[in-house]
């Protein structure tokens, strides 16, 4: 796959599916920093279409303890229509090709979310990644499948998600892109359209270089829904202190 391929597979899905988040999700990258360490909080806000909100916060710490692998533990609290679930997540990012070893850079995500509370089912995500550069432009796609679990009298579907991201590298400090998430359904029986959660909006990111080899990072969304079933709007934001 060559990277024109890759540009004209990213904007199609964007034209044609917009994009799907829960309030606090964020763009998976496949690349992992060896020996970086990084205290990071997200938080994000959804007003769904009955005019409840659909809040989420989440305070994690992770390491890139291998030369290809990322590892991060996390606490996560969601509040939707007046019910409050408080969650443990375990993220592991994989790095299954050396940077810029090809036109594309390739990695490998799971995340697994265990209930704190009562009457919640866990979660478990797999996905892969990708990544391409075209000068200033950096694009990412990534198809990920989730499947929910151990709640008794339940039973539940593997969904497909998916993210993409358009960034323009103004400078290390600025950036500014598009955001893009959706999800498509059961992975073998796509929802109808209407039935599709799909959302998109304009994005900012930035890496502010502190000394010391301590950055701080941080990008934010503001996503609009482009489906009947998505959330009206979300607001999304993640900060990250980095250090080495």
């Amino acid at each position: 796959m060559n990277k024109i391929t890759l540009i004209a597979i990213l904007l199609s899905s964007v034209a044609s599916n917009q994009a799907f988040a829960g309030p606090a999700d964020y763009i998976f990258t496949p690349i992992v920093e060896y020996g970086e360490k990084e205290v990071e909080f997200k938080y994000g806000s959804g007003e769904l279409q009955n005019g409840t909100s659909n809040q989420v916060g989440v305070i994690g710490f992770g390491a890139g303890i291998k030369e290809h692998w990322f590892t991060e533990m996390s606490l996560k609290n969601k509040r939707k229509g007046g019910k409050e679930t408080n969650l443990l997540e375990w993220e592991n990012k994989f790095q299954l090709t050396e940077t810029g070893e090809y036109p594309v850079d390739i990695g490998a995500i799971t995340e697994l979310e265990a209930p704190l509370s009562s009457n919640t089912p866990w979660e478990v995500k797999v996905g892969g990644l990708l990544q391409t550069e075209i000068g200033k432009m950096q694009l990412n796609g990534n198809l990920i499948f989730k499947r929910e679990f151990a709640l008794a009298g339940s039973s539940f579907n593997t969904l497909m998600l998916y993210q993409l991201q358009a960034k323009y590298r103004l400078q290390p400090a600025f950036e500014f892109g598009v955001q893009s998430f959706g999800d498509m359904g059961r992975w073998n029986d796509w929802s109808r359209q209407s039935k599709r959660d799909h959302f998109v909006g304009p994005a900012v990111f930035g890496k502010i270089n502190m000394g010391d080899r301590r950055f701080i990072k941080y990008n934010a969304a503001w996503l609009f829904g482009a489906s009947s079933a998505a959330p009206k709007h979300t607001l999304r934001t993640q900060i990250e202190y980095e250090f080495f």
